[in-house]
């Protein structure tokens, strides 16, 4: 008994960050799985937990746990075995996941009237793979631990994040060639795992269409 009251003890003293948030609780409920309880090895460094993202702010209050639809993460799991068997010592990074609407809502808050508002989908519209749990972004670390170079940093939105002409933004000198090689590699794993590069953004990858999700699936409020 004594030591059943200690454990009790113990997990109600955790940190409020190490409990999972409300947000977490939806998530799950709505039957979205944790990504890193479904394969540890893939790192998890949600980009709109911090202000350091394109839009300044903080986005994820509570929300610390990359989450995905069952049918997305089925696809990224098939995406880290085969860069395992390309680069044994690799792993895939996932910079953000499934996003509530209410999230998109506030990031399209930010951006409508700027140009920046092409890259981020409308919530008046559906909004993006991103709020059914069917998009992540994601890139590789090397067997150090360190990301792979692809010529931006993540959440970069400019031209020189586009994969649709790569071949001129390296003759011009904005990426390297072996910033462009890594690109080709996520590439080349994430779609042979099922998913569809987005042309504006190297680190973007949809399980489906839009219109698939919409007649599929549900939007996380």
């Amino acid at each position: 008994m004594k030591q059943l009251f200690y454990l009790l003890t113990a997990f109600w003293l955790l940190p409020l960050a190490a409990q999972p948030g409300e947000t977490s609780r939806r998530m799950e409920a709505l039957g979205f799985v944790n990504i890193a309880e479904a394969d540890s090895t893939i790192a998890i460094d949600l980009m709109y937990t911090r202000a350091d993202n394109f839009t300044g702010q903080i986005l994820y209050d509570d929300l610390r746990e990359a989450y995905l639809h069952p049918d997305a993460l089925e696809g990224l799991l098939q995406a880290q075995r085969e860069l395992r068997l390309r680069h044994p010592g690799y792993r895939l990074i996932v910079y953000d996941a499934a996003r509530p609407m209410s999230v998109q809502q506030k990031m399209w808050n930010l951006v409508k009237g700027t140009p920046k508002y092409i890259y981020v989908a409308n919530p008046a519209r559906g909004g993006g793979l991103h709020n059914y749990g069917l998009a992540v972004d994601v890139s590789i670390l090397d067997a150090a631990g360190n990301a792979l170079p692809m010529g931006t940093r993540v959440d970069h939105l400019g031209y020189e994040s586009h994969i649709t002409n790569e071949a001129a933004l390296v003759k011009n000198g904005k990426i390297t060639a072996q910033e462009q090689t890594n690109r080709q590699l996520l590439r080349g794993v994430m779609r042979a795992a099922g998913f569809r590069a987005l042309g504006s953004e190297w680190w973007h990858f949809n399980r489906c269409s839009r219109d698939e999700a919409k007649q599929r699936y549900r939007v996380i409020p």
